[in-house]
């Protein structure tokens, strides 16, 4: 067992090492700090409107304008599945051969 003498100049030296520098922490948080509003902005005094930055355009209209053409294409999407093939497959093979493909009751 190490002397007593040794233990205690561990147990001083330590709380001072921990709370001294900080060697891989790299300093203070680098992102900004939470501030309550939304996105960082104050809102403007009552009676001003809030000034856009010039990017924010282009983005509204690029995003929504992206929104708007993928709904379109999914809309004329044309149809491929395997149940249409096989549908429009087994009336051309009954056309052939003459038979009807619409179930008529015979009454």
């Amino acid at each position: 067992m190490p002397p007593t003498s040794s233990l205690r100049a561990l147990q001083v030296i330590a709380p001072r090492r921990i709370s001294g520098r900080r060697y891989a922490s790299h300093g203070p948080p680098q992102f900004n700090e939470p501030s309550g509003w939304l996105f960082g902005e104050r809102p403007p005094p009552p009676g001003q409107k809030r000034v856009k930055e010039e990017w924010e355009n282009i983005w509204y209209v690029g995003m929504f304008g992206s929104m708007a053409m993928a709904a379109v294409l999914l809309y004329y999407k044309p149809d491929t599945s395997i149940q249409t093939w096989a549908l429009r497959e087994a009336k051309e093979r009954m056309e052939a051969r003459g038979e009807k493909y619409k179930y008529e009751p015979s009454s």
